[in-house]
């Protein structure tokens, strides 16, 4: 017997009539008219060449062959109610998954402590992998299914196939080491050019200050260029280097060496912080989730700071 010349519909009206014995009882069941269920117990009675259902007194009973199909019917039948059409449940008490987030170093510092700490309290047994990915590459890590999510300042993922949410609106300062006395509280424009300047291009990608330097024909002095904003630890204390980066790397380098902020010469562009998914992944019950503690962790209002 092929299974692709079978209407599996007509294994509820077998399973209907091996609980109610009763063509009526079972058409009400079921919600279909008594003349269509009868129409579809004969279409059984052809398919398996057995009667199924004989009439004894006031109600049907099975032949042998239905009660020998009766329980394998009622398994099919629960299967597909309960693991087939329930909609997919996530309960994050008990899931052991793990989830990747493409972000950079600074996303690493910024968004994953306060996600960790819900973790802990709400999803004891879930993990975290952040990775580091070129702005190129990471709209490829979200279709293959290698990264979850994507947070940060991707405007490479801003196109059709993918979901954003926005986090927060930021910025960009100048910092220096506290004990640079030559840095002023204000740079001119010549002075800001002339200065040594730390550059970071996590990735080697362009930064949103990059293109906008570059657009207005604006070219510093880099004496140092990073791949990693966190070098900015151990590399502004004791120089008389400047490095203009987003409002949340200053105060992250600002709780561990002591940092001067300097007024820039110029209004720095803004930048939008946000969160993209996949389509693929966008009923995904555990992604939501996901995407929810992100959001809730992370959420800012315009001009916030970077929660301790």
């Amino acid at each position: 017997m092929d299974i692709r010349g079978i209407d599996l519909n007509l294994l509820v009206i077998l399973d209907a009539m091996a609980r109610h014995r009763s063509v009526n009882r079972t058409a009400q069941a079921v919600g279909l008219s008594q003349p269509a269920t009868s129409a579809a117990l004969a279409r059984l009675r052809l398919l398996f060449d057995d009667p199924l259902f004989v009439r004894a007194g006031a109600q049907m009973e099975p032949t042998p062959r239905a009660q020998a199909l009766a329980p394998a019917v009622r398994r099919v039948i629960e299967t597909v109610s309960t693991e087939i059409l329930s909609p997919a449940a996530f309960d994050p008490a008990t899931a052991q998954r793990s989830f990747t987030i493409v972000t950079p170093d600074i996303g690493e510092v910024s968004f994953l402590p306060g996600v960790l700490r819900r973790l802990r309290q709400e999803a004891p047994q879930v993990q975290l992998k952040a990775i580091a990915r070129p702005r190129e590459a990471a709209a490829s890590a979200l279709e293959s299914g290698e990264a979850d999510l994507a947070v940060g300042f991707f405007p490479d993922l801003q196109k059709a196939g993918f979901f954003q949410q926005n986090l927060f609106r930021t910025s960009y300062v100048c910092i220096a080491c506290a004990k640079n006395e030559a840095a002023p509280a204000r740079l001119t424009m010549r002075q800001f050019l002339e200065a040594r300047h730390i550059v970071v291009l996590p990735n080697g990608r362009e930064h949103l200050l990059d293109r906008f330097l570059a657009d207005k024909g604006w070219r510093r002095h880099v004496t140092l260029e990073l791949s990693h904003f966190m070098s900015l630890l151990a590399l502004l204390p004791g120089t008389d280097l400047i490095a203009t980066v987003p409002e949340d790397i200053a105060t992250v380098v600002g709780r561990h060496v002591p940092l001067k902020t300097i007024e820039l010469p110029f209004r720095p562009p803004r930048l939008d912080v946000q969160q993209f998914w996949h389509r693929r992944m966008q009923q995904d019950a555990a992604h939501k989730w996901l995407r929810g503690v992100f959001h809730a962790v992370n959420r800012r209002e315009a001009g916030a700071p970077l929660p301790s």
